[in-house]
């Protein structure tokens, strides 16, 4: 069972081809800090290599055959790629599903308020935080604003080297005796995270001057007004770069590798694959992980199920029937990462049984928590398959669970695509400091994640 760190079978070429790789997706995480932008950068991957819009092609009622190439971007927060197979696709898919959403503070709807000469932004956090990583943190706005009629404007300030920032701030440890003494989830209250973002008042008026001033800077800048907040989507997310972390520089410290270092990874397997494969290749990035896949956007919809029997409709072929046994034929791997073990915290690890960063793409039979409850739990025979396939193809893997039995737990995608009776398994890079703003990875594990999944296409 002993597990060889991954990074002492790496020669000079393939270490080369590593750090290529790491720098690639560095500058993919940084373009990508919402669903939306993730989803956007996977379009520009798909359409410089080739890829063409199935919305289009289902528009034109044009045909597909074998080894065509197609994407489709839904409500522009999920994305799909496909390259189709020499097979019918009712004999199934091998299929990468991993999501592009990320724990992170939105802002509300009616989000604006003055208090005591301060302006502040209203927020409510989205996914599993702890609150107080948040405080005392650069923080950038990213998303849109929709008006109401229907212009779009684009939003993504704190990024740029001249941009502003934006905060919520922290008690100072000198009045912070009370603070101190709370537990961790009630060291700040979730409505008290909110974002300063502007003090300076407006000379002409009297009643909340600054937010006033603040306004006037939003209807100057960006041509948007207090009611234009209402059908925007905007979220608050560590502001600056992701970064090589280490003196040996084998690990990247960076916002949402919480799933964008599976996604990533995913999406290129499916785009660098050559030639025509013998089953349809799929890589289907998701949104709503974080929030249980709810929502049109998430794996709990259809828009996945629908998308296959469009796929199916433009291979000649219209029938449900075909579209349920492509779907319950196919091979999946939920790429979502594990929880790395931590030296620091290894109490809540069962070690045998923990991912370790440099041991390569970690394999999690079963999630869940406790008793396995809300777990796919993977087949012994499909699990079998996995382990054949990454050992005949060179690559460093591991298996794991998420911390000891009764500690916690989390979950993935994986349930709601095995509701179709396909096999599937989780399938990822480990996480130090998962959910927490700043997250770090290893390097190795990413490529050996991108070669696992490679791997499995050829399947």
């Amino acid at each position: 069972m002993y597990r060889k760190n991954a990074w002492k079978q790496y020669d000079e070429n393939e270490r080369a081809k590593l750090n290529a790789f790491a720098e690639a997706y560095k500058g993919y995480l940084d373009a990508s800090k919402t669903e939306r932008e993730a989803a956007a950068s996977a379009e520009k991957i798909c359409a410089a290599a080739g890829f063409r819009d199935m919305d289009a092609l289902i528009a034109s009622g044009e045909k597909l055959k074998a080894g065509d190439r197609v994407y489709r971007k839904w409500m522009n927060k999920s994305f799909m790629a496909f390259v189709v197979g020499a097979r019918p696709l009712e004999t199934g898919m091998n299929i990468l599903g991993a999501h592009i959403d990320s724990p992170r503070i939105d802002i509300k709807q009616n989000p604006v308020f003055e208090d005591d000469g301060l302006a502040y932004l209203d927020t409510h956090y989205y996914g599993g935080i702890k609150k107080y990583q948040w405080l005392a943190m650069p923080l950038a706005l990213h998303g849109v604003i929709v008006k109401k009629d229907g212009g779009v404007v684009t939003v993504a300030i704190g990024e740029g080297e001249d941009d502003p920032v934006l905060c919520i701030s922290d008690l100072l440890p000198h009045l912070a005796q009370d603070q101190m003494s709370k537990t961790a989830s009630k060291f700040i209250d979730a409505e008290a995270l909110n974002i300063l973002i502007a003090s300076a008042p407006d000379p002409d008026e009297e009643k909340d001057p600054v937010k006033a001033a603040l306004l006037k800077v939003l209807e100057r800048d960006y041509g948007v007004g207090e009611e234009d907040f209402i059908s925007a989507e905007l979220e608050a997310v560590p502001a600056g770069k992701s970064r090589d972390m280490g003196l040996d520089r084998s690990m990247i410290l960076g916002y949402g590798h919480d799933d964008r270092v599976c996604a990533y990874p995913s999406l290129m397997a499916v785009v660098d694959h050559e030639g025509t494969p013998e089953h349809t290749l799929c890589a289907v990035l998701t949104d709503k992980e974080e929030i249980g896949s709810m929502g049109a956007s998430g794996m709990n919809s259809h828009f996945f199920e629908n998308t296959v029997a469009e796929l199916s409709a433009l291979l000649g072929d219209e029938r449900e029937l075909a579209v349920r046994r492509a779907l319950q034929n196919s091979r999946m791997l939920s790429s979502d990462v594990s929880a790395g073990y931590d030296p620091s915290y290894s109490g809540v690890f069962e070690k045998k049984n923990a991912a370790m960063l440099n041991l390569g793409v970690c394999f999690n039979k079963y999630t869940g928590s406790r008793g396995k409850s809300g777990a796919s739990d993977a087949n012994a025979e499909y699990m079998g398959v996995v382990r054949r396939v990454m050992d005949e193809a060179g690559v460093c893997w591991q298996t794991s669970e998420l911390g000891k039995v009764d500690v916690g737990g989390g979950g993935t995608i994986a349930w709601l695509c095995a509701k179709y009776a396909m096999n599937v398994i989780d399938c990822g890079v480990p996480v130090l400091s998962m959910h927490a703003p700043w997250e770090v990875i290893s390097k190795a594990d990413l490529w050996e994640a991108y070669k696992g999944y490679r791997a499995f296409l050829k399947l």
